[in-house]
């Protein structure tokens, strides 16, 4: 039982009721399972593995699945139930977790863990990343307001409002996976989460100020370590516009982002950290989240009552309507049930969680090889 135990193959597949599209549910168990992060990759071994989260026999701990076989393998053994924070680093061979104020690396072929940080007991973490080139595990961490606001961010954002208006210390930290010495590059007073490093350069990362989006004063923000440069990312073109859930384009340059004009309209868009660049997509219905690993292909997760994912794709560099590409009647009512759709590294997949049967669960999709055969996205659904 435990680290190392084997789990049977749980998955299935069906046939979407509205596209056809082939998906295959990759677990089917009686608590959640959810992928990491959208902002995360978390395939590895050219893609025929995959790291989940999964609350099991009344615990949460890393799984591996094997995209070839079904059969998962339990990474951790821990007895507590909590939102775990995970990471890949890009060599494929280590991943790091947090456990509330401690961060692990665990060696995914020998299941060894050490610990590389241990933070104060009164600072919250937040998500985990990790260099280009390998060498930095990025964090932030912040103070504890929760003695003086109630608060609940993983279930409702209860507190979110406040907590921006708190404007609590907050501290993004370096730390070496080889001599695990921890450095802060950057610190103030404001709520930021949201830590996210480019996959090509290793100086660079962007964080946010966390809040409402249409009252935080600035969402986007770009860092460069080694400089200790900060700067504004995408700025509002107009009071109360709504920009966020920002993440780096393969490239490692570019920044996708989706958001909400101040009349409502939604979009997407690109822009290069260097704010040059900027394109943005404007559709007719509310989503919860945007990705893609450039800006030829990108998929957004219709919130109720369209419980569908929709994709678009560039022909001769202009976008074709949206499209339908299968439902997945998500709740998004806690944070491990949110869809946060993700391609594939190769972009022939794309991954989502769905507590469309009553518990999360993974969701693997065989994108179709002409997106523009699916049906087109009409505002009478």
């Amino acid at each position: 039982m435990g680290k190392g135990k084997i789990w049977s193959p749980e998955w299935s597949q069906y046939k979407d009721r509205f596209t056809g599209v082939q998906i295959t549910q990759l677990t089917d168990y009686l608590g959640h399972s959810h992928h990491l992060y959208f902002t995360e990759n978390g395939w590895y071994e050219d893609g025929q593995k995959l790291l989940f989260c999964s609350d099991r026999e009344n615990k949460t701990n890393l799984f591996q699945i094997d995209l070839q076989t079904g059969k998962m393998i339990q990474l951790t053994d821990y007895d507590t139930t909590y939102d775990m924070s995970a990471c890949l680093h890009p060599n494929e061979t280590k991943a790091y977790f947090r456990r509330k104020n401690k961060i692990m690396e665990i060696d995914l072929q020998t299941l060894e863990e050490k610990m590389i940080y241990e933070g104060p007991e009164d600072l919250i973490g937040g998500n985990l990343n990790c260099t280009a080139d390998g060498k930095y595990l990025i964090t932030c961490m912040r103070e504890d307001f929760s003695n003086q606001i109630q608060i609940d961010l993983k279930n409702g954002y209860i507190g979110h409002r406040e907590l921006m208006e708190a404007k609590p210390k907050s501290q993004i930290l370096q730390i070496s996976i080889v001599d695990q010495k921890a450095k802060v590059v950057f610190e103030e007073e404001n709520f930021i989460t949201h830590i996210n490093t480019s996959p090509t350069k290793k100086n660079l990362i962007t964080f946010c100020h966390e809040g409402p989006w249409q009252l935080v004063d600035h969402r986007i923000w770009g860092l460069d370590m080694e400089t200790g440069e900060v700067w504004k990312i995408r700025e509002r073109k107009e009071e109360r516009e709504m920009v966020g859930h920002e993440y780096w384009h393969t490239d490692g340059e570019t920044i996708g982002y989706h958001g909400f004009r101040a009349n409502g309209t939604a979009f997407f868009g690109k822009i290069s950290y260097d704010n040059q660049q900027m394109k943005e997509v404007e559709f007719p219905f509310r989503n919860w989240h945007a990705q893609s690993n450039d800006f030829s292909k990108i998929v957004v997760d219709g919130r109720s009552p369209l419980n569908k994912l929709i994709v678009w794709s560039q022909v001769n560099g202009k976008f074709t309507n949206p499209k339908v590409l299968c439902e997945h009647r998500c709740s998004f009512h806690v944070q491990k049930v949110h869809a946060h759709p993700r391609f594939s590294p190769d972009g022939n997949k794309l991954l989502f969680t769905s507590d469309k049967n009553g518990y999360g669960n993974l969701y693997l999709v065989d994108l179709p090889k002409n997106l523009h055969s699916l049906p087109d996205y009409v505002t009478e659904e």
